[in-house]
């Protein structure tokens, strides 16, 4: 092939327009750089320089007639291998663009021109307010992979969550925002292979802008924008588990696929001292320079892509710290930050970090600026340590329901910052949070040393599934007892999906590498456990319905000018808790009397009792003029509402939740 035209810089990638392919690709060190055109097959069928040179950025253009969309192409980059000077330049391989929009199935997988032509009309961001935000997380294959309400060649795949059946059932369920595990383009590590695994969750990623093919029929770039289409349509927003913190190139030892090819000491974080070797805050091999304004300017634009191109609503951040890093560690008034609020397409994106790495000063809880959330696992701790039945638990407890003022009150931050979760991808699910006091993941063939050792659970006596029916009774209840704390607390609840009627993972609390009917959501318990799905919609409807569960602020127990309090915390006898009692280290019982009674509502009065015995909490009295009605009562999977006669306490078994109302 001849020399082709020079074409343009910008933007990045490989840009399709009808008078032909724009090339473009940064590296700042590279001598040469050669376009490889690939066939249906895989095989290379042609091979040219990119003719010109723009500062960093290597570019040139294809007429129709040599590239089109669904072409396939790579780029052999030429330049020093060096790896002591961290230079990993290779002709030999082949490399992905970091910024294709799509790649091919085709092993290995290689980078594909796309059309972006799509037809959006009437497609608009439901645009949630944070407030009103109920996330359901959940993998887009495990989802509808044996749902029978999907059709067969959908199971597994972005055009499954477009099904009528379930888009009804995440309507019915109340969920706002889907938070899908990783949908950018990813493989499996090859220890994985080795053992018949495979990488399930995703979080191994080859390419940054192109939607993952394993959830595709066909194309996974129109099936992923059908699928946001068709969730905005029913008012759902979409939000995406983005991973800029590692690759899937791993450490000094790991396979050249893009980045390490392209400007290895640009993209990725090495060892000052001896530049062979790659920093690990990740505990995956190697750690993204976020701190290089090339590579922050790459995952601006993805994010900007994202918006724009394939209209998803949001982001969570895997091992947020990573993005603010630079060589003294976390900086809360980062360059990234920076890029992130000075983009328009960001403005009103939901943001949310998880807020560690594994690197030294790696846990930054509440210190990300004001515009993100965070996932609170203090949160997560304190629930689960709570009605597991722990001593002194009661004042964190308040702490986090009250919306983790401790956290996140600065900066003119809110409740919002704040993303409550009790169990998520990584760990037990729900019914094994309260089935199994210790993991059990020799399925993932590393001798049960993986995943978390301390997971806070309780087996309520038993270890794993048993058909004693108290056992079984308790169970539920506590299942009941985490899922009302979550959905009953100020801040962003979420959800993981299947822990409404009781999924299972056998205590695998680290399934990552579980592609099979442990990891796939087993529909057949929504039939053996709807009163479970039932309680979980009704504490929907009642976030919804009652504002104190969705303020703005946090709660203070502060009497206004007017005398009147947000909320007032209740001692069993039915008086105001003193300093005395919150340093009772016994204590495990709380009541939460929130502000006064308004012409549309009533006052509403949460109970809480983690002890092993009954408990008959004293009623308040001042202000309580007509009888009291019980919403919710986890002793019982009951959500009809229930007028209660006039008492002056209210027997909370053991280990339960009610909610009353005056």
């Amino acid at each position: 092939m001849k020399t082709i035209p020079s074409g343009a810089p910008h933007p990045l990638g490989a840009t399709w327009t009808k008078s032909g392919v724009n090339f473009a690709l940064r590296s700042s060190r590279a001598t040469r750089v050669e376009l490889c055109l690939f066939d249906e097959a895989g095989e290379e069928r042609a091979r040219v320089d990119l003719p010109a040179r723009t500062g960093d950025v290597w570019h040139g253009f294809l007429s129709p007639r040599r590239a089109r969309p669904g072409t396939g192409y790579g780029y052999r980059v030429h330049g020093p291998q060096q790896p002591e000077r961290g230079l990993r330049f290779d002709p030999g391989v082949v490399l992905l663009d970091p910024h294709a929009r799509a790649v091919t199935a085709t092993v290995p997988p290689r980078a594909r021109v796309v059309e972006r032509e799509f037809d959006w009309s009437g497609d608009r961001p439901p645009a949630v307010p944070w407030r009103d935000t109920v996330v359901y997380e959940m993998h887009v294959k495990g989802f509808t992979r044996l749902h029978p309400g999907v059709p067969e060649s959908w199971r597994g795949k972005y055009l499954g969550l477009t099904a009528p059946a379930v888009v009804s059932y995440l309507e019915s369920l109340g969920i706002t925002s889907v938070e899908l595990l990783p949908c950018q383009a990813f493989q499996s590590e090859p220890f994985l292979l080795e053992r018949g695994l495979v990488n399930y969750w995703g979080y191994n990623q080859i390419a940054w802008f192109a939607p993952a093919t394993q959830y595709a029929v066909e194309d996974p770039v129109v099936e992923f924008k059908t699928m946001v289409k068709t969730l905005h349509a029913a008012g759902i927003e979409v939000i995406l588990d983005v991973v800029f913190n590692h690759t899937a190139e791993g450490n000094e030892s790991g396979p050249t696929i893009s980045w390490k090819g392209i400007d290895n000491d640009v993209y990725y974080r090495l060892v000052p001292q001896d530049p062979r070797y790659y920093e690990n805050l990740t505990g995956t091999g190697n750690t993204v320079n976020c701190a290089h304004p090339a590579v922050r300017a790459s995952i601006v634009e993805c994010l900007k892509y994202w918006v724009e191109e394939m209209h998803v609503d949001g982001f969570r951040f895997d091992l947020g710290t990573v993005l603010a890093r630079d060589r003294q560690g976390f900086d809360a008034d980062s360059d990234f930050f920076a890029a992130v609020r000075a983009e328009p397409a960001l403005a009103y994106t939901k943001l949310i970090a998880e807020p560690w790495d594994v690197g030294w000063g790696g846990y930054q809880l509440g210190r990300f600026p004001s515009g993100w959330s965070e996932w609170n696992d203090r949160y997560r701790d304190a629930v689960r340590s709570f009605w597991r039945g722990d001593a002194a638990k009661v004042g964190e407890l308040a702490e986090r329901i009250a919306g983790s003022s401790d956290f996140f009150r600065h900066g003119g931050r809110k409740p919002t910052a704040s993303v409550n979760f009790v169990t998520a991808h990584d760990g037990f699910t729900l019914r094994d949070l309260v089935s199994y006091n210790d993991r059990h993941n020799e399925a993932n063939l590393e001798g049960n040393a993986d995943g978390h050792g301390n997971n806070l659970s309780w087996n309520c006596g038993v270890e794993g599934a048993t058909d004693d029916r108290q056992t079984n009774e308790l169970r539920a209840r506590q299942a009941r007892n985490l899922l009302a704390t979550l959905f009953l607390s100020l801040g962003v609840p979420m959800l993981q999906a299947g822990d409404e009627f009781g999924r299972t993972q056998g205590g695998n609390n680290n399934a990552y590498c579980q592609d099979n009917p442990l990891s796939w959501i087993d529909w057949s318990l929504l039939e053996t456990n709807r009163d479970l799905w039932r309680f979980t919609r009704h504490l929907a409807h009642l976030r919804r319905r009652h504002a104190e569960f969705r303020r703005d602020t946090f709660l203070k127990g502060i009497a206004s000018r007017a005398g009147a309090k947000d909320v007032t915390w209740l001692h069993p006898r039915g008086e105001e808790m003193s300093q005395a009692d919150w340093q009772d280290g016994d204590l495990k019982t709380l009541g939460v009397w929130y502000g006064p009674r308004t012409a549309v509502a009533g006052r509403l009065l949460m109970l809480f009792n983690a002890d092993s015995r009954e408990v008959r909490f004293g009623l308040p009295r001042a202000g309580v003029q007509r009888p009291w009605t019980r919403l919710i009562d986890t002793a019982t999977a009951d959500v009809e509402p229930l007028r209660l006669d006039q008492g002056d306490e209210y027997p909370l078994i053991a280990r339960s939740l009610a909610l009353l109302e005056c």
